[in-house]
């Protein structure tokens, strides 16, 4: 995809070389034409000018797509099947911010998040830092309705401050905008993983005015991530048509997540953060997503990076998982690995194909269909 970029035609990323998520094909998020197979577009959305802290998630985009050493044909051994998560997915490059006009940004990227949703496209976002998550929701919103989406947002922090630095704007209160202006209900905003020591006693009041769900570590701790991921599940589809997944990499501990900018200790595991990922694509009709806060100059040996490659191939692989299975029953997580495989319980005629496929494995039809 072709952009002008202060004088200058670039194909994708703003920064650093071209090239797509993992390798696939390339479109124009403008010409609908060029994803019209598409289930999922990814786009990246360069912008930091909301940091209040450490800056530098103008470049996860470019890291996201990147960091990776394997190819991906499929296969999702823990899944119990092959999922081609790839082939239905499309990357229109990195969308022209500006450096300085958080207003202008802002209005670029839910113009394309809301063109994309409404050509059929799960608009799936690389950010960038939390500012954007007020424009990608926003666009979804516009195409399926104010205040019928819910928000399933994996974060530290609240973002649901009011004036931060003296601007009504920046990734601390991208929330806060979102509920005032309708686009999403206060009761439908469901909030994992807090912790740290912000906000304060008002903006806490006001989030429960507004009816918020908010679980806090301690809870997580206390009652378990599945458990509180079920309660999250129900309220997620109670009067709304589709869940919006916002994910916060500081959600997770900075030993799991060092590169970001305004870390705090105490978070979730990586592994955590890939499984809940996993499931709430799998099992939930997510129409949106994006991915924040990554920020390559602080992160070591691309661990960060590396995490949120994951993120976004876990949310894909559960995507195409829910396609395979059509209504998205859960699979049974804890089936053993190699339970079912083996060429003693496989028609001979079948060998030859991938034995993690679940049409291939004459165990895995009535497993997934059992609760984890």
């Amino acid at each position: 995809m072709a952009i002008q970029f202060r004088g200058m035609t670039r194909y994708g990323p703003m920064y650093g070389p071209d090239f797509t998520f993992l390798g696939v094909p390339a479109c124009d998020w403008r010409e609908p034409s060029s994803y019209a197979d598409a289930d999922v577009v990814i786009v990246g959305a360069p912008f930091d000018g909301g940091t209040s802290h450490r800056p530098g998630a103008r470049f996860g985009p470019q890291v996201i797509r990147g960091t990776d050493y394997l190819p991906h044909d499929g296969s999702r051994p823990h899944m119990a099947m092959r999922v081609d998560a790839l082939p239905n997915v499309r990357d229109a490059g990195d969308l022209e911010v500006f450096s300085g006009e958080i207003a202008r940004s802002c209005a670029t990227i839910e113009d394309a998040v809301a063109f994309i949703a409404g050509h059929g496209a799960v608009p799936l976002i690389l950010g960038g830092d939390h500012t954007v998550t007020w424009p990608d929701v926003a666009g979804v919103a516009r195409h399926h309705g104010a205040g019928n989406i819910s928000v399933i947002h994996f974060d530290a922090h609240a973002d649901t401050g009011d004036i931060e630095f003296g601007s009504l704007y920046g990734h601390g209160q991208p929330m806060r905008r979102l509920i005032e202006s309708g686009a999403v209900r206060g009761d439908r905003f469901l909030q994992v993983g807090l912790r740290g020591y912000w906000p304060g006693p008002d903006v806490l009041d006001w989030m429960a005015d507004q009816g918020m769900h908010s679980f806090h570590m301690s809870e997580i701790v206390d009652r378990g991530l599945a458990a509180v991921l079920d309660r999250v599940f129900e309220l997620a589809l109670d009067g709304c048509d589709g869940v919006f997944l916002s994910v916060d990499i500081d959600v997770c501990d900075p030993g799991h997540a060092p590169g970001t900018g305004t870390p705090e200790p105490g978070g979730l595991t990586a592994r955590q953060l890939l499984d809940a990922v996993s499931r709430i694509c799998h099992e939930l009709p997510v129409v949106g997503m994006d991915l924040v806060e990554v920020s390559p100059p602080f992160d070591h040996a691309e661990i960060t990076a590396m995490l949120g490659n994951r993120v976004v191939l876990e949310a894909l692989s559960g995507m195409a998982r829910r396609r395979a299975d059509g209504a998205g029953p859960r699979w049974n997580r804890a089936k053993p690995l190699l339970e079912g495989r083996g060429s003693a319980q496989r028609d001979p005629e079948t060998a030859q194909h991938d034995p993690g496929s679940a049409q291939h494995d004459p165990g895995s039809a009535a497993q997934r269909d059992q609760p984890a």
